[in-house]
C-alpha cells in the first residue's frame, strides 16, 4: 500500500512537473495599466493589476514584477511588496486557481512632475511543489503624465494683476478709433477729424469723440529650466514651472492669447477655448530638469530679432546672473513691456532692473 502511495506521488509529480513546463502561460492574462492618464503632484492615482488564469491548470504562485519610477510613491498595502533602489521594483505575488480573476488597485501619491511609462514585467511561474520556476516578459504601452502643481490662486492673481497692468499701459498707446466709448470736452491735442459736431452743437462747448482701445495684446512666456548654480537649486526650477502651468492657464482663462516656450520644452500656443491647456500641462510634465540645454540669452536673443509691437514679455527665470539680466533688460529695449518672475528661497535675493518690471516669488515653507 506505502509503495503504491509512493509510486501515485511520483506519477503525480512527474505529470505536474511536464503540464506545467508545457502550459504554465497557457490562458494567462497579465494586464498592467494607470486608471488615469494624468494627475497633478501631490494628487493619488491607481495602478492597476489584472491577473487571468483561464484554463483548468492552478497556478500556485505567479510573481509579477515591474519595474517603475520611485517617485511614484505607493502607500498602504501596496508599499509592502516594493523594494526601492535607482527604481521601485514592484514584486506582487498571486494564487490563482482554475478560470480565476484577481485584480488589485494599488494607490500611490505622485511625488513629482513627470511623464511615468511601465513598458514590461517580468512573469514567474511556479509548480505545484515550487520546485521550478517559469519566466515570461510581457510588453505593455501604460503611461501617465503627472502634471506640475498650480501655484496658489491667490498669488497667481498679482501675477494677473501685473500683465493686465501692462496690457492696460500698452494698449493707451494704441488707440482703436473703430471702438466708441463715448464723448468728451476738446483738447488742443486732439484731431479734429474727432470733433463730434453734432454733439457741440447742443452744448456750450467743444466735444470730441473717445475711443477704447481694443489692440490685441498677447502675452509670450518664456521659461528658463536651465541651472547655472553651483549648488542644484531643483526646488527653485520646479516652482518655476508650476509658475508658467498657473499663469499661462489663468490669462487663458481671461481671453488672452498666450505663447509659452523655453530652453527646456517645445513651443505651445494657446487660444480661449482652443483645448490646449492639457497639451501645455503636458509638455511642461515632460520638462527634464537635469538636461543640458542652451542658455536662456540665446532664446531672448531671438526674440530681440524679431519682436512685435503687440507682445507682453513673461521671463520665468531663477537666475539672476548678469548675462541673464542684461538680456532681459535688452528684450525691453524697444518698448515690450516686460516683466521677469524671479523664484527665490528669500524675498532678500533679488535682481534690480529699471527697463523690466520684477517680480520676486519668495519659496512658501
Amino acid at each position: 500500500m506505502l509503495l503504491l502511495l509512493l509510486l501515485g506521488i511520483i506519477t503525480f509529480y512527474i505529470l505536474q512537473k511536464f503540464l506545467y513546463r508545457k502550459y504554465w502561460k497557457r490562458g494567462l492574462g497579465v494586464a498592467i495599466g494607470f486608471e488615469s492618464r494624468s494627475a497633478y503632484e501631490g494628487e493619488v492615482a491607481y495602478l492597476r493589476e489584472e491577473i487571468t488564469n483561464d484554463k483548468f491548470l492552478p497556478l500556485p504562485v505567479l510573481e509579477v514584477n515591474l519595474a517603475m519610477d520611485k517617485r511614484l510613491k505607493f502607500s498602504g498595502d501596496a508599499k509592502d511588496n516594493a523594494s526601492v533602489t535607482d527604481q521601485s521594483y514592484r514584486r506582487d505575488i498571486f494564487s490563482l486557481f482554475v478560470r480565476q480573476k484577481v485584480i488589485r488597485r494599488l494607490p500611490f501619491v505622485c511625488e513629482r512632475r513627470g511623464f511615468y511609462e511601465i513598458t514590461k514585467a517580468d512573469v514567474i511561474g511556479y509548480d505545484f511543489f515550487f520546485q521550478r520556476s517559469f519566466h515570461d516578459n510581457r510588453e505593455f504601452k501604460a503611461s501617465m503624465y503627472v502634471y506640475p502643481r498650480l501655484a496658489d490662486s491667490r498669488r497667481i492673481a498679482l501675477l494677473c494683476r501685473a500683465v493686465s497692468g501692462m496690457v492696460v499701459t500698452r494698449n493707451r498707446l494704441f488707440p482703436d478709433p473703430f471702438q466708441f466709448s463715448g464723448i468728451r470736452e476738446y483738447r488742443p491735442s486732439d484731431p479734429m477729424h474727432q470733433i463730434n459736431w453734432k454733439a457741440s452743437a447742443k452744448g456750450q462747448g467743444i466735444l470730441v469723440n473717445q475711443f477704447d482701445s481694443t489692440t490685441n495684446i498677447r502675452m509670450k512666456l518664456i521659461l528658463d529650466t536651465e541651472d547655472t548654480g553651483i549648488v542644484r537649486r531643483d526646488k527653485l526650477n520646479e516652482e518655476g514651472i508650476r509658475i508658467a502651468a498657473s499663469l499661462a492657464s489663468r490669462m487663458v482663462k481671461e481671453r488672452m492669447e498666450v505663447t509659452v516656450t523655453g530652453n527646456g520644452m517645445k513651443r505651445i500656443h494657446l487660444k480661449e477655448g482652443a483645448g490646449r491647456i492639457q497639451k501645455l500641462y503636458e509638455e511642461l510634465a515632460r520638462i527634464d530638469i537635469y538636461k543640458q540645454t542652451e542658455r536662456i540669452c540665446e532664446e531672448l536673443g531671438r526674440e530681440k530679432e524679431k519682436l512685435l509691437p503687440d507682445v507682453i514679455y513673461v521671463i520665468v527665470s531663477m537666475n539672476q546672473d548678469k548675462e541673464t539680466a542684461d538680456a532681459v533688460a535688452s528684450l525691453a529695449e524697444k518698448g515690450n513691456p516686460v516683466l521677469w518672475v524671479i523664484p527665490v528661497m528669500s524675498a532678500a535675493e533679488h535682481a534690480v532692473l529699471s527697463e523690466v518690471t520684477v517680480f520676486r516669488w519668495e519659496m512658501e515653507g
